[in-house]
């Protein structure tokens, strides 16, 4: 029975332990349905596909329908041209229709501009996933960077424990002055100190991660190590030539281009005149004290009226409206086309920069490998001698620095080529 329930518990601990692990897939995919500022760039498409709807429904005709009743009390002029005291009512409805049959092209380029502006906002609402992708990409492997620091912390700490043991062995049998043990203590201090900063590095670089992810509580969140090797390193020329087909970024500029000249378009339509069609039925009631007056259904037949008619509107001087409405689209234009470029040129440094960074990890990463390898070797020849008394404390405090230095050196590396080689990769591949 006994076993059964610790069999349950320990499956329970591991499901729990299994529900907290995320891999960098996970979080991505989290993040990108989480994030806020995604969330912002998705409700401005949903806003943008309704002013699609809003443009096409100027196609559309008006109808309205209208009603009214007024009194009026007192004297008022009669047919004769004379005042006199009488009381009047009237009451009267009436049903208009106004169809638009040619807008001056307003209308077909407002709709192809509102199209543009839909397409600009899609190309957005991707660049902020494309965005938080690579936010997440950089958090997650600096969660993973600082926890390997601190092994490497948790090792000193070990072997400084293992010193100063020795050392308070060696000053009770009066072989050591006690200088030499405190300096091991505090030796011991320094590493603990060391240990206590890279452990709330791990916090720090938690909680940058899970706010990307907008988690509010870091409790028991763990992430998984990576899998695989690192990627290649692509050649800046093809990952740039890549992302001018890919990144959402520079699409979205692309896109905003297109839109300023549908404006422009949508501007010189003023120039344009505008034809419609008008339609109307009506009828009244009208009643007079003191004076006999026809039935309401006998006059509501007697009034009923109806009408249409076309209205041609030609604009001849708009007070140079529309000459600076063009003027201010093709300003927009140039602006955009600015922006472009600089997007072309912003994307262009980030993939040199990216390709340069991940070189450099690329060779110090190989040659920390072997600095690593030999201060290590170096650290384990100066620990026998220090064990036998042919080197002094500072001598052995000096190699474990340094092979504990390159060490570090190498993690650095490490992870600054993959952060690179995976921002190459990115910017190479569409999503």
């Amino acid at each position: 029975m006994k076993s059964h329930i610790l069999t349950a518990v320990f499956l329970s601990l591991t499901m729990t332990a299994m529900a907290d692990s995320w891999s960098l897939e996970r979080c991505i995919d989290y993040a990108v349905e989480n994030n806020i500022t995604v969330k912002m760039r998705d409700a401005d498409r949903m806003s943008s596909r309704q002013s699609v709807t809003d443009a096409k429904s100027r196609y559309l005709p008006s109808l309205s329908a209208s009603a009214g009743q007024s009194w009026n009390l007192g004297r008022g002029l009669t047919a004769e041209n004379t005042y006199a005291d009488r009381n009047t009512s009237n009451f009267q409805w009436g049903a208009s229709l106004s169809l638009p049959l040619f807008s001056g092209m307003s209308t077909t380029r407002q709709v192809e501009l509102a199209k543009a502006n839909l397409a600009t906002v899609m190309e957005q609402y991707e660049a902020a996933k494309e965005e938080i992708t690579l936010n997440v990409i950089a958090a997650y492997l600096q969660v993973l960077y600082t926890q390997e620091l601190n092994d490497v912390a948790k090792n000193q700490v070990e072997l400084s424990q293992y010193e100063l043991s020795r050392q308070e062995a060696l000053l009770e049998a009066g072989k050591i002055p006690e200088v030499d043990m405190l300096e091991a203590k505090a030796q011991l201090a320094q590493d603990e100190l060391n240990l206590s900063q890279t452990a709330n590095d791990i916090r720090l670089a938690i909680v940058d991660l899970t706010q990307l992810l907008e988690l509010d509580d870091i409790d028991g969140f763990e992430v998984e190590p990576l899998d695989g090797d690192n990627d290649m390193i692509i050649s800046p020329a093809d990952a740039y030539a890549s992302a001018l087909q890919y990144n959402h970024s520079l699409r979205a500029a692309r896109m905003n281009i297109e839109a300023s000249d549908k404006n422009i378009s949508l501007a010189k339509s003023g120039y344009l005149p505008t034809l419609s069609f008008n339609a109307g039925i009506g009828s009244s009631y009208y009643k007079v004290t003191g004076y006999e007056n026809e039935g309401f259904a006998h006059q509501m037949k007697n009034n009923y009226s109806t009408y249409f008619g076309f209205s041609l509107n030609i604009p001849i001087f708009d007070a140079l409206s529309t000459r600076n409405s063009v003027r201010r689209a093709k300003v927009q234009r140039i602006n955009a086309q600015l922006q472009y470029d600089q997007a072309e040129q912003t994307l262009f440094k980030s993939i040199q920069q990216a390709y340069y960074r991940a070189d450099g990890a690329d060779k110090k990463l190989k040659a920390s490998i072997v600095a690593e390898d030999t201060a290590n070797k170096a650290f384990e020849a100066m620990k026998e001698k220090y064990n036998i008394g042919r080197a002094t404390p500072t001598e052995y405090e000096q190699a474990k620095a340094k092979a504990m230095r390159t060490t570090a050196e190498r993690i650095q590396a490490h992870y600054e080529l993959i952060l690179r080689t995976r921002i190459l990769t990115f910017y190479s591949q569409p999503h």
